[in-house]
């Protein structure tokens, strides 16, 4: 049937940024210590057009599922917020986010640097069990740049060629995250950090119109099963996270997997949604869905 063309259910959710091409994330501020799966370093430029939109700076940034932390640590270095609250509920996760508020980072340097990679020295270390926080953070950030796709989840599989063929050790860089972690320093007395549910967190300060929020929850609605397979907290009340945000005195900022599910829950609350075009791990171009009270900046 020539001439014809499938027509949307939802047209006016199908809105695309103008910024058509995917972000090059070489080109921005590596921060966090993780090589988060799912992480948001791409989305840096558009949170910061978000952040520099408004008319009155925020004082607080609530970011709810925090994992590799990108989002709030660029907040914090380019100076859009005064301070952050980050929030993860993986122990394993916050046992590294715990250290550095808590100024245990040259200890974790150290470590670091001190610390040779191959599969042996990786295999003994990770199967001590961690007597302290700061051994369970060393072993969290070893895994996380050892196992594939940095992915933490049970079930997770060591690297085998790895990057260039390099083996188990090809996304070690001691220096680079002891330098990371050092610059953490500069900002860390801004972090309030939670080892938390992010929902019952972001009802502390839904009152607050000097707060935002930026949100990525776990990619589970829609019968979506990353989430599933990247996290091990990956279930999640979609329906009531958006409850919650339409309750929000402040701005926030949210981020899915494209579905119908999550089309039909942002009409359903009257957010609006943008698509922001990405590279996945692959290098595939794909969508993700923005959504917002009011995205009109992106189209700017």
């Amino acid at each position: 049937m020539t001439g014809l063309r499938q027509v949307s259910l939802f047209p006016e959710l199908d809105n695309r940024s103008k910024s058509h091409a995917p972000v090059n994330v070489a080109s921005v501020p590596q921060r966090s210590p993780f090589r988060y799966p799912g992480g948001k370093t791409w989305f840096v430029p558009t949170f910061r057009q978000w952040m520099t939109s408004m008319s009155v700076k925020p004082n607080l940034l609530v970011e709810p599922f925090a994992g590799g932390g990108i989002i709030s640590l660029t907040a914090l270095f380019e100076q859009l917020v005064e301070r952050v609250v980050m929030v993860e509920l993986d122990a394993d996760v916050a046992a590294v986010w715990e250290v550095i508020v808590q100024g245990d980072v040259e200890w974790l340097v150290e470590r670091i640097l001190s610390f040779t990679v191959t599969r042996e020295t990786v295999l003994a270390e990770l199967a001590k069990a961690p007597t302290t926080k700061r051994e369970r953070a060393f072993q969290t950030i070893l895994r996380n740049r050892t196992l594939r796709g940095g992915i933490l989840a049970d079930g997770a599989r060591f690297m085998k060629a790895g990057e260039n063929g390099k083996g188990i050790g090809s996304r070690w860089y001691p220096q680079t995250l002891a330098r990371r972690l050092l610059d953490l320093q500069r900002i860390v007395d801004r972090i309030d950090f939670r080892c938390d549910d992010g929902l019952l967190v972001m009802t502390e300060y839904a009152s607050r119109a000097d707060a935002v929020y930026f949100i990525d929850p776990p990619y589970t609605a829609g019968g979506k099963k990353a989430g599933k397979r990247l996290y091990k907290h990956h279930h999640i009340n979609h329906e009531h996270l958006f409850q919650l945000c339409q309750s929000l005195a402040g701005d926030f900022l949210m981020t899915y997997d494209e579905s119908e599910e999550v089309k039909l829950m942002a009409q359903k609350y009257a957010f609006q949604t943008r698509l922001i075009p990405m590279k996945n791990t692959h290098h595939a171009t794909m969508n993700e869905l923005v959504i917002g009270k009011e995205l009109s900046w992106l189209d700017d």
